[in-house]
């Protein structure tokens, strides 16, 4: 069992080259001109560089695409990948504040779980700008995650397994959450994303997609976080990656790609062009591959990417054309170096 860090410890003697991403004995004083882990450092600084409003992205396009320029098919699909992305970034904004970060004695690694949170929720009223811009009824959206069974159960499951966290807070349930937040935000995010990318290559719902990008940009400082707590323990505390931690690990990121390929047939069914099943299917085996590697485990499916335009729509570059304005476009606040992690 692991025990919640203290929020005033003064009788902590804790030494920097002490601590710990959890089970330390923190002083919970933010000595910020002390730090353990230089990447989680880094990673902070480009958090506050990405900072950004939902309000920055004018949604009136999207608002006469919805109504005049989207097919059924395309409604029904964006309304359930919306409903989505609003149940996963509710869970998280809760699930880090209440779940994780009580357990992460780091002071350095508090504070980027505090900002993460803060961005999930950011998430959030960047969803509700969009379902406010172009639903005729919101509370269709919003009731989805409760009165749409394919999206019940898919969520019931997510939210099951960091109920396991909370009901049993040990060591490696802790770090199974690990894992768990990088397919939460590694897959089912991503592939969502992919919607709304897919839809803005056919001239419709751009600004959405431009909403999206900002969110994704937020998302991959995500899952550096998660990929290096994941990585620095395996150097720490080796001992909790045994051979059962691996098999149980697989077994979630097969789960998590069955589960996300029904869903994504379920959102598009069949209907939506470019978003093939088969599409759907390896792009998903091809994320969760990626995220097993980046993590030192072996992938399970060696997939392709089968959709590597996706890569330009998403992706913040220094200097880039920008595909929804059609003109070059300056973003240099919050570029990442990958050498700095």
């Amino acid at each position: 069992m692991i025990e919640r860090k203290k929020i005033y410890n003064p009788n902590s003697n804790e030494k920097v080259n002490e601590r710990k991403i959890f089970g330390g004995n923190p002083t919970s004083i933010f000595e910020l001109n002390k730090i353990k882990y230089q990447w989680a450092y880094n990673l902070w600084k480009v958090m506050l560089a990405n900072t950004w409003l939902p309000e920055e992205v004018n949604m009136n396009g999207d608002k006469r695409d919805y109504a005049n320029s989207l097919t059924p098919e395309e409604k029904i699909g964006y309304d359930r990948a919306l409903a989505q992305l609003i149940f996963m970034d509710s869970l998280q904004t809760n699930n880090l504040i209440d779940n994780v970060n009580p357990y992460i004695t780091c002071p350095e690694i508090n504070l980027i779980l505090v900002r993460q949170a803060f961005e999930e929720a950011l998430h959030s009223q960047s969803y509700a700008v969009m379902v406010e811009s172009i639903s005729a009824n919101t509370d269709e959206i919003y009731d989805m995650w409760r009165s749409d069974m394919q999206l019940k159960a898919k969520n019931d499951y997510i939210a099951n397994i960091y109920e396991t966290l909370a009901q049993n807070p040990t060591e490696s349930n802790l770090l199974k959450a690990m894992f768990a937040n990088q397919i939460l935000e590694g897959i089912y995010f991503y592939s969502g994303f992919t919607f709304f990318y897919t839809l803005a290559r056919s001239g419709k719902m751009l600004d959405s997609a431009q909403m999206i990008r900002f969110i994704q940009r937020d998302e991959v400082t995500h899952l550096l976080l998660f990929q290096n707590m994941i990585i620095t323990l395996k150097k720490e505390m080796p001992h909790l990656f045994t051979k059962t931690l691996e098999e149980e690990v697989m077994e979630m990121f097969k789960k998590a790609v069955e589960v996300e390929s029904a869903w994504g047939d379920y959102i598009t069914q069949g209907k939506i062009l470019g978003l093939t099943s088969e599409i759907i299917h390896e792009y998903i085996k091809y994320l969760a591959d990626d995220r097993l590697k980046k993590v030192g485990f072996q992938p399970l499916y060696n997939a392709k990417h089968p959709i590597k335009w996706v890569d330009s729509f998403s992706s913040f570059n220094a200097q880039r054309t920008n595909f929804f304005e059609k003109k070059v476009t300056n973003y240099s606040k919050g570029s990442i170096n990958f050498d700095d992690f």
